[in-house]
């Protein structure tokens, strides 16, 4: 059996591929897909393909998170890690999310809200102790329920993850 990694813009999956992602992250997630993709918007992808299948996904969006009293940091926001249910705990996810990093040379900090901790703990990916909250109409609205892992990358400034940190209002999840 052959696993493929492919990477991909939003704008450059067809039709049928766009659908079979669909499909994928919503068996793993248990829940219809579509307002979700609409309100994350476009992306980069990374799918992974077992023999041509599609079993793993994840994708990326720019996003601006802002530490307090420091300048917003251009963010590889990491959206939508999922494997098919039948394919779990084969290393799918992980092998994409260790192919991942290196194609964000352009980033200063990566982030996600995770749904499991622990595969993105061993990948070093770190909590953001923290306080959290959006930027919305000039406003600071706290986000106390919300969870937010960081991957410190190359371009990364020194950070304090018991600091504040905000990201900009989106519909749908703000984080």
């Amino acid at each position: 059996m052959t696993f493929a990694i492919e990477h991909a813009t939003s704008a450059r999956l067809g039709a049928g591929s766009l659908a079979e992602i669909h499909r994928l992250c919503e068996a793993a997630y248990g829940t219809a897909m579509t307002s979700y993709f609409a309100d994350i918007g476009p992306g980069e992808h990374l799918l992974g393909r077992l023999d041509g299948v599609l079993v793993s996904h994840l994708m990326w969006v720019t996003r601006w998170l802002e530490p307090e009293g420091a300048r917003p940091l251009r963010t590889a926001y990491v959206e939508l890690v999922a494997t098919d249910p039948v394919h779990e705990r084969r290393g799918f996810a992980t092998r994409l999310l260790r192919h991942l990093v290196p194609l964000f040379d352009e980033y200063e900090l990566a982030a996600l809200s995770p749904a499991t901790e622990r595969l993105y703990l061993r990948l070093g990916w770190e909590h953001w102790r923290g306080p959290l909250a959006v930027r919305r109409d000039g406003a600071l609205l706290p986000t106390p329920d919300e969870r937010v892992m960081i991957r410190r990358l190359a371009r990364t400034p020194t950070l304090d993850p018991d600091a504040p940190l905000s990201i900009e209002w989106r519909p749908g999840e703000i984080w």
